[in-house]
Formats: structure tokens, C-alpha cells, sequence
């Protein structure tokens, strides 16, 4: 028998094709281990319960604001964060007569959201009946004009502005107090499996023209990246056209589809309205905004990347640079775009801080919690 050993035949180089397809499925390999491994990450989280806190013998009147969409959505999160916090809740709204049902249900707090068309003199009524009653704001500062009239008439008044808290203190309300607003678990959570939606950047919406104004000057470079826009009113940009389906005009997303774009993208965008907007703001006195929006923490709490515009109480809630970043011009936040989409580890980690620090820091309930101990102790 010959035993005489036969060289192996050295592989063919591979062609230029055969390089590419290599490198191809090594990207693809790699992409969908760091998308397995932050979506695991974020299931392990999210499983975590939230932190309880006592139930209060209290039976609270929440008056919802009456409007609709898009403020339904935040009346389901104030509700859903009284029910677990306190013994009985009543629901209302500002349509109805709040004196009569008050009589009825004999309420310890009347807790208000927005209360721009809530008639005064039934606040009054209810508080010569000794009954507390407390308004939270939803649109500091931009509705100023109108809210200066009404804050003096409550017994406790919540700002989700910073900025709004001596103004409203220099108009005679003695209890006044910074709450913004936060994210509600039941709508806003990280898609944990694969995401039906895939994009690099997202924007959701309305287009204020300092939104406008700000992404005309990188529309070309922002588009040429799988980004897409949402929200009403983008047909005011001149360029919307160019992009197709890409903007998405006059659409009002719902929460949870909202959560599912904001999770299937890398990078969402936070560009804050002006407080100067003499179209659609009612803010005469120009009352600067110094603190985040209630997106803030919804996109956080989506287990992705935020990069939000530079507002000074942003750090008050997340730490720039390790669980948000943020941009102070276009181009700035052109170049952390191309940044953490070519540094895959940091924007992910990025994301799961952030996601950590709101499940832990910036619930509905913990906001309820804060409201009913100011009032209560």
C-alpha cells in the first residue's frame, strides 16, 4: 500500500466578489450579534419590576384636560399611576360639572391636567369646601399667556418648567413646584424581539419652524442615511417632496407605535420647539425653556440612543455623555450621527444606561409619588 504523503492543494484566491460576499456576511454576523445583545439586554431589563411605593388612604378626582389626542395619552399615564398609588380615583374631565360630582363623591384632592378650558368658579367652589385642589401644567412655557390667569386659583401648582416656577410664585401661589413629566411604561418600552422597524435616524414631530429652519441646513447629508421624519405639518419644508414617504405629513402616531419606531431606530432625534414662536406659541413675555419635554424620557425608555438639543436642565435627569448626548448646531449633530453609527458598543451601552436610569428615575408613578408627597408629606 502506498503510504507516500500528497501535499494539500493550497485554496484559489478569492475573487474581488468572493471578498465582498466575505465581508458581507462577517458585517451581517456582527450586526445582528450587537442587535441580539442589546435586545436581550433590554428584555432583562424591562422584566424588572417597578420600585413600589405605599398606597394612600386618599380618594382623588382627576380631571382630565378634555382635548384629546395627543393629551389622551398622558391622562392614561396620570390615571394609571393614581390608581396604584392611591385608595380611590374618580375620573372626570373639564366638561363636566365638577361641584356636583364633587358633592356626590366627596373627594380629598382635585388633581387637573392642562385646565386651560376649566371653568374658575367651580375651583373656587370646591376649594370654600375645604377640598385641596392642584393643577399640572402640560405646556410650559409656550401657553403662558393663558395660564398666568388661572394658577393663583389652585391650592398647589406643578410646572413641568423650571423656568416657570418663580414666574408663576411672582403672581401670588405660594406652593409651586417643578414636575415634568415622564415616561409610562404601559406605552412607551423597547420592542425585545426583532423590530419590524429599521432605520438609522428617526424624527417624530411637529414641525415648528425652528425644526424647519434647523434641518434645512443638513437635509441632503441627514437624508442620505436611512432616516426618516414623522409629523404634521412637514409640508412647510420645501424640500418634503424630494424624500418621498420619507417624510411622513400629517400623521399623529399613537404611543406605542411611536415606541416601536423610536426602538427600531439607532439614533432618534430630540430638537425641542422654540419658546419663540409668534405663529403658534402664547408666550408674550418670551419665558425661556430651560428643562426637557416629555419625550425626553419617552425615547429612553424605548432602549435607544437620544441625541437631544442642549436644554440646561437636561442633566438634572440623565448624564450627558453616558446615557444621552446632545447637539448645540447642525452640524454638531451631523458629526455624532456619523459617530455612533460607526461606534456600534458606545451607542448601545449609551442606550441601555439611559433606558436603566428611567425605569429607575422617571416613571409616571414616581412623578404621582413626588405630587402626592409635596401635598401630603
Amino acid at each position: 500500500m502506498n503510504n507516500q504523503f500528497i501535499m494539500p492543494t493550497p485554496p484559489l484566491p478569492r475573487t474581488p466578489a468572493e471578498e465582498e460576499k466575505l465581508r458581507g456576511r462577517l458585517t451581517g454576523f456582527r450586526s445582528g450579534y450587537d442587535e441580539g445583545y442589546l435586545r436581550g439586554r433590554l428584555a432583562m431589563l424591562d422584566g424588572r419590576p417597578e420600585e413600589p411605593y405605599p398606597v394612600r388612604n386618599l380618594h382623588v378626582m382627576y380631571v382630565a384636560s378634555g382635548k384629546g389626542y395627543p393629551y389622551s395619552p398622558l391622562d392614561d399615564a396620570v390615571l394609571c399611576a393614581l390608581q396604584r398609588l392611591t385608595a380611590h380615583v374618580t375620573i372626570t374631565d373639564v366638561r363636566q360639572n365638577l361641584v356636583e360630582l364633587a358633592s356626590a363623591q366627596c373627594p380629598d384632592l382635585v388633581l387637573v391636567l392642562d385646565g386651560l378650558d376649566l371653568p374658575l368658579e367651580q375651583v373656587s367652589v370646591l376649594r370654600g369646601r375645604g377640598i385641596k385642589t392642584a393643577i399640572w401644567l402640560t405646556d410650559d412655557p409656550y401657553y403662558t399667556d393663558f395660564t398666568m390667569k388661572i394658577v393663583a386659583h389652585y391650592d398647589y401648582v406643578f410646572t413641568l418648567e423650571l423656568n416657570c416656577v418663580e414666574f408663576y410664585r411672582g403672581l401670588g401661589c405660594t406652593e409651586v413646584h417643578y414636575l415634568p413629566f415622564a415616561a409610562h411604561r404601559e406605552h412607551y418600552r423597547p420592542t425585545t424581539g426583532r423590530s419590524p422597524v429599521c432605520r438609522d435616524v428617526s424624527f417624530i414631530g411637529s414641525a415648528y419652524w425652528n425644526r424647519i429652519n434647523f434641518f434645512r441646513e443638513i437635509m441632503p447629508e441627514l437624508m442620505s442615511y436611512n432616516t426618516v421624519i414623522n409629523g404634521i405639518w412637514w409640508d412647510r419644508l420645501p424640500e418634503a417632496p424630494l424624500y418621498g414617504d420619507r417624510i411622513e405629513i400629517g400623521k399623529w402616531m399613537s404611543p406605542q407605535e411611536t415606541a416601536v419606531t423610536y426602538s427600531g431606530s439607532k439614533i432618534v432625534i430630540n430638537l425641542h420647539r422654540s419658546h419663540i414662536d409668534e405663529v403658534v406659541n402664547n408666550n408674550t413675555l418670551y419665558i425661556p425653556a430651560l428643562s426637557p419635554n416629555p419625550r425626553t424620557f419617552e425615547i429612553a425608555a424605548s432602549g435607544t440612543l437620544q441625541l437631544s438639543d442642549a436644554r440646561g436642565d437636561l442633566g438634572s435627569f440623565y448624564k450627558v455623555g453616558e446615557e444621552v448626548d446632545t447637539f448645540s448646531s447642525p452640524r454638531e449633530l451631523m458629526d455624532k450621527i456619523q459617530y455612533y453609527l460607526t461606534h456600534e458598543e458606545e451607542r448601545r451601552d449609551m442606550a441601555l444606561r439611559a433606558f436603566e436610569r428611567t425605569l429607575k428615575d422617571h416613571t409616571y408613578t414616581k412623578r404621582l409619588n413626588q405630587l402626592l408627597s409635596v401635598i401630603y408629606g
